[in-house]
């Protein structure tokens, strides 16, 4: 009796305080080196001339981001989940709605979106309470096709799983493994196994021979809605593909397929507009407090995994309600010493576990579990005892749907009752898929996911912390999901450069996060951490700036840095060597190589000067109304078995404009090598010419760019082409003409 009192009086989840003595000294030492760095340039702006101050203007930038970084790590805590726990405190766990989106089936094979299904299914928790939604934007009976077959094996993989309890339940990742691994020797194992992988074999061959052949079947029968479909012209295809009528625990989930409507001359608002009709959809079939969303790439790799989201969800006290669970992108089969840089181990080891000690980590846009009631707009007063005049203000940016209504009614007052079968709710679903449902609504700016930037998560969760709700970020072992990270220098410089543009969205518009402070309830030092990451696109500029001045001063024969003889000199070397020290010991903590954290060093040169800038670029060009940002789909591979070719890690170059601020900076800086080298600078105006600072900063940016280098020589898709070669070089030559007439002048 005692231990169950106990069990009752323990929290479901806990957090925990990282002990950082170390890391604050580290942070505060650079940050006073930097201080004084720019007092020192203060004091003698008279004396010296443009680089001077230029590189003041830039070394305040780094100082402003600096204190953000440090005000963002301060005060890291780790959440800990008790899984155990909730299942003796919860008799009845809630239903969780899961919604999957996929929008091009050529950059992201069905095959990938089936593996991801077929996890969701089998997760450890009651069947009867899940349902799976599937959101195709790309409108292919391919994707169609691969989830009803998918949805046969379910019926085989999902008790396999369960009987078995297998860890890994995505099979294409379980069968490349050894049986022994995961699961057993018995031979009744053996013998399931051996029938699961050629079953799954069958599978992924239908699949592959539907995508070969472009066409899956005749168009007759379940595929006619998909006869003369155009992808961005087409009415709403909703199809219940599996239904558990007989609502069994041990069962198979439901599983419904959507693609909502599109037309030309309707704004279809991209993921974000995905996602809002999957919230209205399964707020009609059934209604679940809870919403689970992830990338068609991001399979769970953690069985427990919705357990472990329930834990803050359930368990968080009246003064710090939890609006929802983030998980961690972890990926899988990446590239060995991570060559782009774009892996994040270290940035959700540090940074996002620092977020997590203020007002809760920003929502990552996939792994994670939300609150229908806050996607719907409540605020965290008004969670307990919703009273009507609230209720009905919410209401009312519902739409014309009285189905939809009403369903959002019982959502808020926390009541569920789905009907007895989601073929019901078909009609009221079609309706609220439409492409023109949502004029006159509040879908998108009061209700649902946001829109106005490509990158919808953060938005979205930047108004939910702007109502004063927090976050919970959670990190089970092993990682809850896996996905796939972009492999190739386009793709990769692709994703970059929407993150950068829909960040930027957010800042310059009404929902920046200084505005959620001044006028809402988002913390102060929260706001600094949104600031952090939204003015990422920002930094574009200062560093382009900064990169420019050591050729510049190697040129003109002038100098931004201390002369060797002055006391000064050690600040600059100081502030390189701690940092690069600082910034290693954090790559060697995560379990990184040395290798890894030199690729991430580069590369955060070679994306901030060229995706950020576009990106930068991007959103100008929508500030002035000449054009809008366009979301960009990254491509997805299901495996990177070609990991361990020499060839893998080899940076790769596309006819991209993306690729020519890179190399236009490799050019001007072996220029400026040359003409320091060949001693064909003109006399110092003062007596201090450029210097031994000046040729290391050119040194290191020529390694940073050594891709870029590789890549003049390169051929095939491993080499610059010839076109932006030539771009480059004409615009470096533009360059030294410029600093010739500065020279001269």
């Amino acid at each position: 009796m005692d231990s169950m009192a106990n069990q009752i009086a323990l929290p479901l989840y806990e957090k925990i305080p990282r002990k950082n003595t170390l890391q604050r000294v580290f942070d505060i030492l650079i940050f006073f080196l930097l201080l004084s760095l720019l007092i020192y340039r203060f004091l003698f702006l008279k004396n010296h001339g443009l680089t001077w101050f230029l590189a003041f203007l830039c070394e305040s930038w780094f100082t402003f981001t600096w204190a953000l970084v440090i005000s963002t790590k301060w005060n890291p805590v780790e959440y800990k989940a008790h899984p155990d726990r909730l299942l003796q405190r919860v008799p009845e766990l809630p239903s969780v709605d899961m919604f999957v989106t996929t929008a091009d089936p050529v950059l992201e094979p069905p095959l990938i979106t089936v593996n991801t299904v077929l996890s969701l299914l089998a997760i450890d928790y009651p069947a009867h309470k899940l349902a799976c939604y599937v959101s195709d934007d790309g409108c292919s009976p391919i994707t169609y096709y691969s989830l009803v077959e998918a949805s046969k094996f379910a019926k085989l993989w999902v008790p396999f799983c369960k009987k078995f309890n297998i860890h890994l339940r995505a099979p294409f990742r379980y069968f490349c493994s050894n049986p022994q691994t995961f699961g057993g020797s018995s031979s009744d194992f053996q013998q399931e196994w051996k029938r699961m992988k050629d079953e799954y074999e069958r599978l992924s061959r239908k699949i592959e021979d539907a995508v070969q052949k472009s066409v899956p079947s005749d168009f007759t029968g379940d595929f006619a809605e998909f006869s003369n479909i155009e992808r961005k012209n087409h009415p709403p295809i909703i199809k219940v593909i599996w239904e558990n009528k007989t609502s069994l625990p041990d069962g198979l989930p439901h599983l419904i397929y959507i693609s909502r409507e599109k037309r030309p001359k309707h704004p279809h608002h991209y993921k974000a507009g995905a996602m809002n009709v999957l919230a209205r959809v399964s707020g009609l079939m059934t209604n679940a407090p809870y919403m689970l969303n992830v990338d068609c790439d991001m399979f769970v790799n953690n069985p427990k995994t919705a357990l472990h989201a329930m834990c803050p969800l359930l368990g968080s006290k009246s003064e710090n309600k939890i609006a929802f669970s983030q998980f961690p992108q972890v990926f899988y089969d990446g590239l060995k010493d991570d060559p782009y840089g774009n892996q994040m181990v270290v940035l959700f080891k540090c940074m996002a576990h620092g977020i997590a000690g203020l007002q809760g980590l920003f929502y990552c846009g996939t792994g994670c579990f939300h609150n229908r009631k806050v996607i719907y707009g409540l605020s965290p007063d008004d969670v307990d005892s919703i009273n009507e005049k609230t209720a009905n203000n919410i209401l009312s940016n519902f739409g014309s749907s009285k189905e939809l209504i009403k369903s959002g009614a019982n959502a808020l007052k926390g009541k569920t009752d789905p009907p007895l079968n989601l073929s019901n709710s078909i009609q009221a679903s079609y309706q609220v898929s439409g492409s023109g449902y949502e004029y006159g609504t509040g879908w998108g700016t009061k209700v649902g996911w946001k829109y106005g930037s490509t990158t919808e998560d953060v938005h979205t969760g930047l108004m939910i912390h702007k109502r004063g709700w927090r976050s919970a970020f959670l990190s089970p072992n092993p990682p809850a999901f896996l996905g796939c990270a972009p492999s190739g220098g386009p793709s990769a410089a692709t994703q970059q450069k929407r993150w950068a543009t829909g960040l930027l969205e957010i800042l310059f518009s009404k929902s920046c996060p200084i505005f959620a402070t001044l006028f809402g309830e988002l913390q102060f030092r929260q706001c600094l951490a949104y600031l952090w990451i939204l003015m990422w696109g920002l930094r574009s500029i200062p560093e382009l700036c900064y990169a420019a001045l050591p050729a510049y001063c190697l040129i003109t024969n002038s100098h931004f840095l201390p002369k060797v003889q002055e006391p000064t000199v050690y600040v600059p070397i100081a502030i390189f060597i701690i940092y690069n020290v600082y910034t290693l010991s954090e790559y060697l903590r995560a379990g990184q190589s040395i290798r890894a954290w030199w690729n991430n060093q580069r590369m955060s040169r070679i994306n901030t000067v060229n995706a950020w800038l576009f990106g930068f670029l991007s959103v100008i060009l929508k500030l002035l109304g000449i054009s809008e940002t366009v979301f960009e789909v990254t491509q997805k591979d299901q495996s990177s078995d070609d990991a361990s070719d020499a060839e893998a890690g080899r940076f790769t170059f596309n006819e991209s404009p993306i690729f020519l601020p890179g190399t236009t900076i490799l050019v001007v800086h072996l220029t400026a090598l040359v003409v320091s080298l060949l001693k064909l600078q003109p006399p110092a105006r003062d007596g201090h010419g450029s210097g031994l600072g000046e040729v290391f900063c050119s040194v290191y940016l020529v390694l940073c760019f050594w891709p870029f280098l590789k890549g003049l020589f390169g051929k095939g898709r491993h080499g610059i082409p010839s076109s932006t070669i030539c771009k480059s070089t004409a615009l470096a030559l533009l360059f030294v003409y410029f600093c010739r007439r500065v020279a001269i002048g």
